[in-house]
């Protein structure tokens, strides 16, 4: 578990944590030429080499793994006196980074790790401490020293600090440290029970629960477009790398921090609220790339389905509501009350099936056809005895239709914000 807190170091300290940063970088960029260097040199013919250029590796020499390039490094230190000034398990954690995404690309068969340019390094991890670090408002980072800290909530009894990740944002202007903390203390998955809901997003409405209550959308890159504008053009008209444009650099990278901090803190929120409501949570299974392709994909990337869904998955872990994903396929072309297909296209903002007559928000149908997914496998396997949603066995449509309403009130139904 992370708890992330915000340091303010000194000018001295501040200028050595951006000497760090470049020093990793620098590790970074050379192990990682390492490693392209080796497989390059293993692509070439058996029996013929390019007239142009070609990597003269010796055959015999092995691949350049993490516990060969982290060996490496003392030697290195020797050659390069200045990489004695970071912290010797803050450099092997920078090998270590690389080979996790070397690793990583192994096995999903693409993300070849690339080279940091210069800023592109934001981070470097302390991986062990003897002793506890906070030490009332300061936190004692090795060999930077004591950096007072901005210690919004203590650390939870029975947790100690596992490593502390430095994280440097708007530029190099704003820091802060993400305290990893572990307990031996397991914490189950929570189970079926309490009242059920489902829950559609989308861009007219934010989100939209089955019993009717929704959330409208905020546009928060949409409202601060034009002071963004306004700021990037002034960046243009500086002469690069120059200290004026470094100064309008911040103020734009400023406005890009709000804006993602006042996103998250509304994702948050909502999914706070979305707890209160109800103890089990279902959502749509939704692909956030795949949003990001169309002609509304500025206003799918301020939405942030995807950021949305992970954060409130993580608040319903630790407040112990069920949460559940399930297929999206058909939710908005199926009536929730017959289960008959009723085709519509996007312009067409309200439900109306001819069969059954049943009218209301379109948003509103598909989130009660996320709840009837979501049911559904839940039905089927008959849990009999168990405890569950409504606290009866589901076999049959009465059930479900029980625990769809279970603890709503009539005049609760329909009832607009959450």
């Amino acid at each position: 578990m992370n708890y992330t807190y915000r340091i303010y170091p000194d000018s001295t300290q501040q200028t050595e944590l951006l000497e760090w940063l470049e020093i990793c970088r620098g590790i970074y960029n050379y192990a990682l030429r390492e490693l392209k260097d080796w497989i390059a040199s293993r692509k070439c013919m058996t029996d013929r080499c390019s007239l142009q250029k070609e990597y003269i590796i010796a055959a015999v020499k092995p691949f350049p793994s993490y516990h060969r390039q982290q060996n490496n490094l003392p030697k290195a230190k020797k050659q390069f006196p200045h990489l004695s000034k970071v912290h010797s398990q803050v450099l092997q954690t920078t090998i270590r980074r690389l080979h996790d995404t070397w690793d990583s690309c192994q096995k999903r068969g693409y993300g070849f790790p690339r080279f940091k340019k210069l800023g592109q390094f934001k981070s470097f991890v302390f991986p062990q401490f003897k002793n506890n670090p906070l030490n009332g408002f300061t936190i004692k980072l090795p060999k930077i020293g004591l950096v007072p800290i901005n210690l919004h909530r203590p650390i939870p009894d029975r947790f100690k600090i596992k490593q502390v990740r430095v994280l440097s944002k708007v530029r190099g202007t704003q820091w802060y440290v993400v305290v990893t903390i572990e307990s031996d203390v397991s914490v189950p998955d929570a189970p079926l029970h309490g009242r059920a809901i489902g829950i559609d997003l989308g861009l007219e409405r934010f989100l939209t629960a089955s019993d009717g209550s929704f959330q409208q959308r905020p546009k928060f890159f949409k409202s601060m477009q034009r002071k963004l504008k306004s700021l990037q053009r002034r960046v243009a008209r500086k002469q690069k790398r120059s200290q004026n444009w470094e100064k309008a650099q911040i103020k734009v990278a400023r406005i890009h921090h709000r804006i993602a901090n006042r996103r998250k803190d509304f994702h948050l929120k909502t999914a706070h609220q979305l707890c209160e409501q109800a103890q089990t949570i279902f959502a749509e299974d939704l692909n956030p790339k795949g949003l990001t392709r169309g002609m509304l994909r500025k206003d799918c990337v301020d939405a942030a389905f995807g950021q949305f869904l992970s954060l409130t998955e993580w608040v319903c872990w630790k407040r112990g509501v069920y949460f559940a994903k399930v297929n999206p396929n058909g939710t908005s072309q199926t009536c929730p009350k017959c289960l008959g297909t009723v085709p519509k296209g996007l312009e067409v903002r309200e439900h109306h099936c001819p069969d059954c007559g049943y009218r209301t928000h379109r948003d509103h149908a598909a989130a009660e056809m996320v709840l009837h997914h979501g049911l559904e496998p839940i039905v089927a396997q008959g849990l009999w005895g168990m405890e569950t949603a409504c606290q009866v066995g589901l076999s049959g449509v009465d059930d479900l239709d029980n625990w769809r309403g279970a603890g709503i009130s009539n005049r609760e139904v329909g009832k607009p914000g959450l």
